[in-house]
Parts: structure tokens; sequence; C-alpha cells
């Protein structure tokens, strides 16, 4: 399947790219990479009385709800109430707010990340998320959405036919097509969908490939960044894409086969590319490929972490796994962007699935807690941010 997109892609690009919506084609040259290799060579260290980057992660320890752990004070205890949500679960702008499941009715409402001053928001909704800092975007579980004030229920529908990851505060979002056996990313204005006499403005990105087809929007909308395929000798590989919609133009971010040849990044969720909150890093998962079968032919998972304003790719030694596919440990940033943290199962040790974090300047890991329960077989970080305050 894979050497078929790859040959279908080198026949249709072109086509592709004249049919978008009056969209003149761009180059999209490589900006150049220098990697930066931080490998302090300590391992996984365990964490003192006290630890350099505060506030809560939740996550969970058992099957029944989210916990919190406190990082401040090395604690952990349930959230009564709540039900595990993993990614469902959406951060507010300011790392304050969390949105949850309650556990009686299923209806979604907000909480300080500690469990405290508990608000209903939506009664019916598969996500709800911040739009901006006092607008919901709601999701709703036969994938309809619509936008609302964090406190009055006045709705504004979307016409989200196909849509996914809307542009925070903006009308952009990330539409899935067909082309015969094959599927496609566009990125389609939905001010405009469906108005009378008004095509609608798309910007053909390339094909949803399984494993090559991360993508996110940075936390402002300023950015959307995505992974798309390119191919080394019938093998496919992955690079970091971006698009702004102030310009409408793609432009290539990363250069990896230079660095690596094939490589593939992240995993099979295609929502995965983890911004730092001030939207300047992005990081990913990098596993170098041994042949076409991105299941199989991989070596280990590192982290990375891309600098978009100087191009800069710092790589992290002291830490890889082997347990990337078909994902690896979802990664979330700490509310001031200067740690990373993940749950992963490290062999050969009886503490199951480890709560990690790493400081991105020392590239130190820390064992921050352990015992992390896994829901449905996956045990992703739920948020990392701050206390009440």
């Amino acid at each position: 399947m894979y050497t078929t997109i790859a040959h279908l892609r080198t026949i249709l690009i072109a086509l592709l790219w004249l049919i978008a919506a009056n969209i003149t084609p761009s180059n999209t040259h490589a900006q150049e990479n220098t990697l930066r290799q931080i490998c302090p060579g300590v391992g996984i260290q365990q964490r003192g009385a006290a630890y350099e980057a505060g506030g809560i992660i939740i996550t969970t320890f058992d099957r029944n709800s989210m916990w919190v752990y406190d990082i401040d004070r090395n604690t952990r205890f349930p959230l009564p109430e709540t039900r595990p949500c993993r990614s469902n679960c959406r951060l507010s702008h300011d790392a304050r707010w969390l949105t949850y499941v309650n556990l009686e009715d299923a209806s979604i409402g907000k909480m300080r990340l500690n469990g405290t001053e508990r608000t209903r928001l939506v009664s019916y909704a598969s996500v709800v998320e911040w739009w901006t800092d006092d607008t919901l975007l709601v999701w709703t579980p036969a994938h309809r959405a619509y936008l609302r004030s964090e406190t009055e229920d006045l709705r504004t529908p979307l016409n989200v036919r196909a849509v996914t990851a809307i542009q925070p505060g903006g009308q952009w979002g990330l539409k899935l097509g067909q082309l015969e056996d094959d599927f496609t990313r566009s990125l389609v204005n939905l001010a405009s969908r469906g108005l009378p006499g008004i095509a609608e403005q798309s910007i053909f990105l390339g094909f949803d490939v399984p494993f090559f087809n991360a993508a996110s929007w940075s936390p402002s909308g300023e950015w959307f960044a995505y992974v798309d395929a390119t191919t080394i000798n019938d093998t496919l590989s992955g690079e970091i894409f971006a698009i702004s919609p102030d310009t409408l133009v793609p432009v290539q971010w990363t250069n990896l086969r230079d660095m690596y040849g094939a490589v593939r990044i992240n995993g099979r969720n295609n929502s995965e590319l983890s911004w730092s909150p001030d939207g300047t890093r992005i990081a990913f998962w990098l596993t170098p490929l041994t042949g076409p079968d991105p299941t199989v032919d991989t070596n280990s998972a590192t982290i990375h972490i891309l600098d978009i304003t100087t191009g800069d790719i710092s790589v992290y030694c002291d830490f890889s796994t082997r347990d990337h596919t078909p994902n690896p440990p979802r990664i979330i940033w700490s509310p001031g962007g200067t740690h990373i943290a993940f749950s992963v199962n490290v062999p050969a040790d009886d503490k199951g699935f480890l709560l990690l974090t790493m400081n991105t300047e020392t590239g130190v890991f820390t064992e921050m807690s352990n015992g992390i329960f896994p829901i449905g077989g996956n045990t992703d970080l739920v948020a990392w941010g701050l206390p009440p305050g």
C-alpha cells in the first residue's frame, strides 16, 4: 500500500495543487536545520524532595477516575466523580482549568487542576475545548461542532463535514477527502463553506497516510503543522511542514532525510504534534526506518524538539523506546515550557508505567512517579497545568 501511494503522489501532486481553490503553487523548500545533541549520559534520575518545575499533572493510577500528581508536594490523589478521558479533556489557555467528564451523567464541565471549583459547561458533547479564552468549541458525538460562550449557551454552528482540527480563534480546519482508494488532506475555510455562489476555499496539503500524518495547530492558531511523506528509494519518510492562514503557503520545516535517511514521526494517531505553550517549539518522537513497513521496519524512538524560529532540532539521547507502535507515548509540556512529560513502560523493572519528565535544556530525564494505569491499553498523560491561585 505504501509503495502504491508513493507512486500516486508523484503523478497527482501537480494536478491537486492546480485545482485547490485558486491558490498558486509555491516552493516548499526545506528550511535549514541544525541538529543539536543533548546527551548528559546519566540515564533516568530519581526525583529528590524538590523539583525544578512545579504544577499539577493529570493522569490515571486506576481505571476508575482521573488522578492528580502534585509535583510540588510529590503527592497523588484521585479526582472523584470524574471519568478517565485521556486527551479528550482539554487545558485552558492559561493552564489553570481543565475540562472533565462527569461520572454520573457524562456531562462535561471545567475544574481547577486539583479538582475544585467545578462548573458544568455542556450536557451533551464528546470534546469541549477553549477556542478563545472565553469561547468554547464543542464537538458532539455525531461529529457536529459549534461555538458558544463559556457562560451562556448561545450557539454558532460550524460546517464541519469531513473536518477535524479547527484553528484556535479562527475559521480554518483540516478536511479529509478521498481520491480513489486513498485519502487526502486539505485546509479549508469554514467561514465560506456552503455559502451560495462562493466556492470552498481549500489548500491541498497531501495524502493522509497512516504513520505519516500527525498534525496540530499552534496554541495561538498562527500555524498548522503537519507531517507529510517524502520518498527515499521507495520507502516513505516523514517531514514536518506548516501552513499559516495568513499566507496560505505551505513551507517545509525539517529536512530529516538528510540527517537520518527514512524516518517516522510519532505514530498512527494523526492528532499528535506537541507544541510548546508559547508556540515556538514542537516536540515529537522520531523513529528511524530500516525498510518500507513503518510498523515493523523500525529502530528505537527518541524525542526531538524543533525550534520553528531558528530551525534548530534538539535530540535527547538519554532515553529511547521500542514501545512506539502503533503510537509512542503522548508528550505534554509544562506550563512554562521548560519541561515535557510522558508515560512509558521501561523494560526490566517492576514499576509498571512510569511518569517521566525531561528538562528541555539539560536533557535530564526524571522518574516522578510510577504505576500509571493503562485505560484501554493507553497510559497517555492528560495535561500539565497550574494549581489555583
